[in-house]
């Protein structure tokens, strides 16, 4: 039998993530500059890490993926992944607006959308790729970023490809890698234990790193794809190293984990809500922080307001969730199944 056991120090890596995700909207939409406060290095891995971990908990080791089994989990995704977010999306960009808003990035919300892709693409590679599931991750990967960077100079005017290439995020799915790592790491996790229990790769990751994040990121062509493959790989392999090592930190037998974890059981919550409650009224005060120059100073503003945000959001949906129908139709949490007496 499949464990379905939460493990602590992912949820706390989850809960990590997520903060960061919302930090680096209050840098981009609440004060002005996407690169403050180091959010240009948090780029790297911020989103690989929320997909590897997204691989991690979908991958069950022995999954049979007969007919049966595909649709129940689809069905069960896509109630927990598209209707919230369709949902929240029409109460951001009321009709007409929300039409305009199904392009690539969803208004915002693409993360949610690109998600359920992921799982229908990783349903389709176990069942019919076998083996050549890292292969076909590594070949999606690649055709979306190149589409990504050559947009405006080759796609732009392909009328109804342009528009459906759009409309399911085909950009997004340069992340398609990282979500299959996290479901190769789970499958082989004793295998990679090892690999980074050995010091000295741990510190080559970590230098590796801070030579892909020091160094200025091109824009195009192959070496564009490499550092943002090897920098996502890296990022999130020592993050993940450095939660793993600092397990019992993570636990809830004290408060930060406690913390992180109780945000990493939200983090669709959290994603979901937290548009609403940015406060973009900061981008008019933002030119004054930017003057300090001073990359310590603009991280702490915006990590200060990003928990603030995420506190707001826990608190909304603690609310929400008192409420079983509204729990299941917003976040999709599951009904509890009261046996008749």
């Amino acid at each position: 039998m499949i464990s379905t056991k939460r493990i602590e120090y992912i949820d706390a890596m989850r809960g990590m993530t997520m903060i960061l995700v919302v930090y680096s909207h209050v840098c981009n939409y609440c004060l002005g500059d996407k690169t403050m406060g180091f959010n240009d290095i948090f780029f790297l891995f911020r989103l690989p890490c929320f997909f590897f971990i997204s691989g991690w908990l979908f991958e069950k080791m022995g999954q049979q993926w007969d007919n049966g089994t595909v649709m129940t989990v689809v069905r069960h995704k896509f109630m927990v992944q598209i209707v919230p977010t369709a949902i929240f999306l029409l109460l951001l960009a009321p009709p007409p607006l929300f039409f305009s808003k199904l392009g690539a990035t969803k208004g915002g919300y693409w993360f949610t959308f690109a998600l359920f892709e992921f799982f229908l693409l990783c349903i389709f590679s176990e069942r019919y790729l076998k083996k050549w599931g890292g292969l076909f991750a590594f070949i999606i990967s690649i055709l979306a970023f190149a589409y990504d960077i050559s947009y405006n100079q080759y796609f732009r005017n392909m009328g109804l490809l342009t528009n459906a290439l759009g409309f399911i995020g085909f950009t997004t799915w340069r992340y398609y890698l990282f979500f299959y790592i996290g479901t190769w790491v789970k499958r082989h996790f004793e295998q990679f234990q090892g690999w980074i229990s050995h010091p000295i790769l741990t510190g080559l990751i970590i230098v590796g790193f801070c030579i892909t994040a020091i160094n200025p990121s091109p824009e195009n062509g192959v070496l564009a794809y490499t550092v943002f493959a090897v920098g996502g790989i890296l990022g999130m392999t020592m993050v993940f190293s450095f939660f793993r090592h600092f397990a019992s930190a993570f636990s809830k037998q004290h408060w930060p984990g406690r913390c992180l974890q109780y945000i990493g059981t939200r983090t669709l919550d959290i994603y979901l809500l937290h548009y609403f409650l940015l406060p973009r009224f900061l981008l008019a005060y933002a030119p004054r922080l930017q003057e300090s120059d001073n990359r310590f100073l603009e991280m702490l503003a915006a990590l200060s307001i990003a928990l603030l945000v995420v506190t707001g959001c826990l608190t909304i949906s603690y609310i929400i969730r008192l409420n079983p129908a509204l729990g299941h139709l917003l976040f999709g949490v599951k009904r509890i199944k009261t046996s008749a007496s």
